[in-house]
């Protein structure tokens, strides 16, 4: 196979949902055949030490007999998540005051050092 062959055909439609560090891309594309199908790609994107940045990308491809049977499954998933958990986000990124246990145990040695009487020595 030739290099052009590997190279994706361009968007018939697409929406694109931006969520913190990541983007979801949703592409339409055509076969060769004409017909299309969907692309979904997760895009993330990490900072280096320097400042410089990449994106690393996941992607999915979902062709028209798969259509019924994925939705079906994503909603079941998705509701069950919600029955389970709620629409309230439980992260510490979306937590203003969140702290993870490792912070939790030192603020209370902070608060329990501050409160001890510091003893002379010298009066025992």
């Amino acid at each position: 196979m030739g290099e052009k062959e590997y190279i994706e055909q361009e968007e018939i439609f697409s929406q694109v949902l931006r969520a913190g560090r990541r983007t979801y891309f949703f592409d339409v594309r055509a076969t060769k055949a004409g017909d299309y199908y969907l692309t979904v790609t997760e895009s993330k994107k990490f900072t280096h030490d320097d400042g410089s940045f990449h994106y690393k990308k996941h992607k999915i491809y979902l062709y028209k007999e798969d259509f019924r049977e994925f939705n079906e499954m994503l909603s079941k998933a998705t509701e069950y998540i919600i029955k389970e958990k709620g629409e309230e986000v439980i992260s510490d990124r979306h937590q203003k005051d969140y702290q993870r246990p490792s912070e939790v145990g030192a603020e209370e040695t902070k608060s329990s050092t501050d409160s001890f009487t510091d003893i002379d020595f010298d009066d025992i």
